[in-house]
């Protein structure tokens, strides 16, 4: 077996899937980094215009990854399939497919976003004296999509033969270039928003490129790709695209959400929107473990299914809860105890860090809710039911989250500690339909799903 890559299949479940999620976790924080290093070098070498560009841009882009991210999952929950039925030849067909969808994918996605840049603008109401920064970053950006999509394409097909520390390296080669390049371009050289751009797609193409090459000389594990295997294979398009276009869109809609969301928060005022904002960072950083976990969680058990192991499977699901469970446990109650330490890290206004503190001690229950529908979803798309994922989630957002958060925004004296049981209410009512249908699935155990 190949260096990095995990039999998943074999051995204890709970250290297992400890290995193999815990290389997720620090891609996820490397992730992280990469994201906040446009917006801190611009911030420190541009004036506002730039600062304002980038941090609208970032969330723009995202959107294009969250449909990519989808996708891959897809591809990965097919790959660990045929790898547990011990069928490199299979295996290879569904490398080979999921190469040739994601092409197709950049060609779609690179004219798109570029058609849509001033729509973009316009809806995320960008102020006058930041629309030519934002749209320079985002046309720059956009020139980038094949990278966000080879590299993730990559990401995924190495995750499905059970090797999740290999893209660790290549997702780090990209951070420490992005931020090599935005000192040169944004800082040394003045390129503002524009230079932040340019050093994205370098570290992206950068990485990209690496990753296809470690994939030509090294191959994928045991799968060995030849001309005959890049082809679009029709059931394994049908595969990947049950699980991902599901995951796309819940991603992509989501997302939006977010966005429905901060303008009603917006709305109450510069405190408000400061304070929500700032736990809106604690929680994305709170949100890696468990959403590691799951990430894990998804291909460990489509190798077990694949290898007619459904039990095993069932155990890794349980595992990643516990896990997550354990870390969104400590993340709730130390935000009861101590929440202004951590509202205090990103603002030294008083007013802000009080107010965040009552919004962080009620949000922070999702953390331990998310725990369980983290590790469900990805259960659910190891065994192709990712449509059920996708409903709850935009029955919890739209019926749920957002209503709640727009009652609340309209109340004379709403706090926003009411404001943040928005999350967790929604969040339990995905459990509420998650439970029920995991069950019937468990009885069912329908493995030719």
């Amino acid at each position: 077996m190949r260096s990095g890559q995990a039999s998943l299949t074999e051995g204890p479940i709970g250290p297992t899937l400890l290995r193999f999620a815990v290389p997720f976790l620090l891609s996820s924080l490397l992730q992280s980094l990469y994201g906040a290093a446009d917006l801190f070098v611009v911030g420190q070498f541009s004036g506002s215009a730039a600062v304002s560009a980038v941090s609208i841009g970032s969330p723009v882009m995202q959107t294009i990854t969250c449909i990519v991210w989808g996708l891959s999952t897809g591809g990965t929950v097919l790959i660990g399939r045929r790898v547990g039925e011990r069928s490199p030849e299979k295996a290879a067909s569904a490398v080979g497919t999921m190469a040739l969808l994601f092409c197709l994918a950049a060609l779609l996605l690179t004219p798109a976003m570029y058609l849509c840049t001033d729509g973009a603008i316009a809806l995320m109401h960008t102020p006058a004296e930041a629309v030519e920064d934002t749209r320079s970053y985002l046309v720059i950006c956009s020139m980038g999509i094949p990278f966000i999509i080879g590299y993730n394409a990559a990401a995924g097909m190495f995750r499905g033969v059970g090797d999740s520390r290999t893209p660790v390296f290549f997702i780090a080669l990209a951070c420490a270039i992005n931020v090599a390049a935005d000192l040169l371009l944004a800082g040394g050289l003045g390129m503002g928003a524009a230079g932040a751009a340019l050093a994205t797609i370098f570290a992206q193409g950068v990485s990209f490129l690496a990753s296809l090459w470690y994939i030509l000389r090294r191959g994928l594990g045991e799968i060995r790709l030849s001309k005959r295997d890049l082809r679009l294979d029709p059931q394994c398009v049908r595969q990947i695209l049950k699980v991902g276009i599901p995951l796309a869109l819940q991603d992509t809609l989501v997302h939006g959400s977010f966005l429905i969301i901060t303008a009603f928060i917006n709305a109450l005022g510069l405190v408000a929107s400061a304070a929500v904002g700032v736990v809106e960072k604690i929680i994305t950083f709170a949100m890696l473990p468990p959403s590691s976990f799951a990430a894990a969680v998804a291909p460990m058990a489509s190798q077990n299914l694949g290898a007619r192991r459904p039990d095993r499977a069932w155990k890794t699901l349980w595992y990643g809860i516990g896990f997550s469970l354990i870390c969104g446990l400590l993340t709730a109650g130390y935000s009861q105890l101590w929440p202004q330490s951590l509202t205090g890290i990103f603002s030294r206004d008083p007013a802000v860090v009080a107010a965040g503190a009552g919004y962080l001690r009620t949000y922070a229950w999702d953390c331990v809710l998310t725990s369980f529908i983290f590790s469900i979803n990805s259960y659910f798309s190891s065994r192709g039911k990712a449509a059920v994922s996708f409903l709850h989630s935009i029955l919890a957002t739209f019926g749920v989250r957002i209503p709640l958060t727009y009652y609340f925004s309209r109340q004379a004296a709403v706090s926003l500690s009411a404001m943040g049981l928005a999350a967790p209410a929604a969040t339990l009512l995905s459990l509420l339909i998650c439970l029920p249908y995991l069950y019937w699935l468990r009885r069912r155990e329908d493995l030719s799903a």
